[in-house]
């Protein structure tokens, strides 16, 4: 073992930090994520649509779409195309915020809020029975008053924080116009801001705000560099008080950074540690290589948004699909695979078919969505990227069937045609999402049919 220091007494070498650094970066990885999510968001002057396109604010409000998201969108992997989707980062310095929620009728909506950690704090939605009104979001420590009218109130221990709206969305032009006046009344804001009354913002006029990295054909927005994560780790655990247990775990973590305050060798070695951990949060960005197995070589998590100490998982799912709902709210089920093993690619067809009364048993809606290897969705002709409840003309088989075909060549028979995902020349994730599940598949009773390739 090469190299020491000795601060105050303690003696530390470089591989010892390194090692130390290597679990800090594996742990944090979420943290420092979220950290620069919010500090990048500070830069914008209002809600708006980074390049036109991609929902944002500074902390403490929103933005919205009225429409789904488009594929060049690169700020979040996995975005899909059944929901018209909002964002907004919160700031504990800022103080509470205020968010509307509309009367929603039978739509299927939910408002996710998840702080720091990625761990949910509040459960507004068609699920919960939630009514609309005035909902406050304010940090633990915020102790003013409530105003009249508001009608619950949700809190955050984390200095950051994100809100994600969700509303189903037919792809229809009917359901498009229907949806507008609904979304235009989706708005969050400070509480000095707050008099009442139920706000309306025109969305379809949302000013626009270029961003680098907002859009384009690689992968998701770089939102942890390794060669700063050790810069920003101790602000970001001031900014995340340690869950219960954790308190050694942060002592553990901090020595280390204040050996490399004071010593250059030390600080090159968290710096090399981070370049070599990143590797291992690359492996994590596979969905066959993380969560439950499920038959037929789908995999699922149900700790999304509840992840407490379960940092593999949480660090997976930040890496691969940031910001998925509840288990209770959305299940989720990952392929990267064929039913015989083999990697999916889009040079192949596949016909993923659910036996009659098979489709997925859900009180809102489901989709099989397709992804490129970046988890971003394909660019084609037929801008289409997902089927399922949202599709009004999926044909299904004379005994009830239903049968899906993805990537190959585009077929020419109507019925196939209808039921067809074209996929990229290459490999490709398959990924389906039953957003408020019945019990048979939160209990697991319930699972997708195979991948079968033709």
């Amino acid at each position: 073992m090469t190299g020491s220091t000795a601060l105050g007494g303690l003696r530390m070498t470089q591989r010892y930090a390194a090692t130390v650094g290597h679990a800090a970066y594996l742990w944090g990885w979420p943290l420092v994520n979220m950290h620069n999510r919010r500090v990048s968001m500070e830069q914008l002057p209002g809600p708006g649509l980074l390049a036109g396109i991609v929902p944002a604010g500074p902390p403490g409000t929103i933005g919205m779409l009225r429409d789904y998201i488009r594929p060049e969108e690169r700020i979040v992997a996995c975005p899909n195309q059944d929901v018209a989707y909002g964002f907004g980062t919160l700031d504990a310095e800022r103080g509470p915020s205020v968010v509307q929620v509309p009367d929603f009728g039978d739509r299927l909506w939910v408002y996710q809020a998840v702080d720091q950690r990625t761990d949910s704090f509040a459960e507004p939605g068609a699920m919960y029975g939630t009514k609309p009104g005035h909902y406050l979001l304010a940090p633990t420590r915020w102790d003013g008053d409530v105003p009249e009218g508001i009608a619950g109130v949700f809190r955050y221990d984390t200095r950051g924080a994100v809100v994600i709206p969700r509303v189903f969305l037919d792809d229809t032009a009917e359901d498009r116009a229907a949806v507008r006046p609904l979304v235009d009344r989706i708005s969050m804001y400070p509480l000095a801001e707050y008099d009442g009354t139920m706000k309306v913002v025109d969305w379809g006029k949302a000013p626009s705000y270029g961003q680098a990295g907002a859009t384009g054909d690689g992968g998701e927005t770089r939102w942890v560099d390794p060669a700063t994560f050790f810069d920003v780790l101790g602000e970001v655990l001031d900014e995340v008080p340690p869950l219960p247990g954790e308190q050694a775990t942060y002592d553990w973590f901090r020595s280390v950074l204040r050996s490399a305050a004071h010593d250059p060798k030390i600080a090159a070695a968290l710096k090399q540690a981070a370049a070599d951990a990143d590797a291992v949060v690359g492996d994590l960005f596979e969905f066959r290589n993380y969560g439950i197995p499920v038959a037929r070589n789908w995999t699922t998590q149900r700790s999304g948004t509840a992840f407490g100490t379960d940092y593999l998982m949480r660090t997976a799912v930040a890496k691969s699909n940031i910001f998925v709902n509840t288990a209770n709210e959305t299940a989720y089920f990952y392929q990267d695979l064929d039913d015989r093993g083999e990697r999916l690619n889009g040079s192949h067809t596949y016909t993923v078919r659910f036996e009659a009364g098979q489709v997925p048993p859900v009180r809102g809606f489901w989709s099989l969505t397709i992804y490129n290897k970046h988890h971003f969705f394909h660019p084609n002709e037929l801008n289409r990227f997902s089927l399922g409840t949202k599709n009004k003309h999926l044909a299904y088989g004379d005994g009830g069937s239903l049968t899906l075909t993805v990537g190959g060549d585009e077929p020419r028979a109507p019925e196939r045609h209808a039921n067809w995902l074209p996929a990229p020349a290459e490999e490709f994730t398959l990924y389906l999402r039953a957003y408020w599940p019945d019990a048979s598949i939160i209990d697991g009773s319930w699972q997708p049919p195979a991948v079968v390739r033709a």
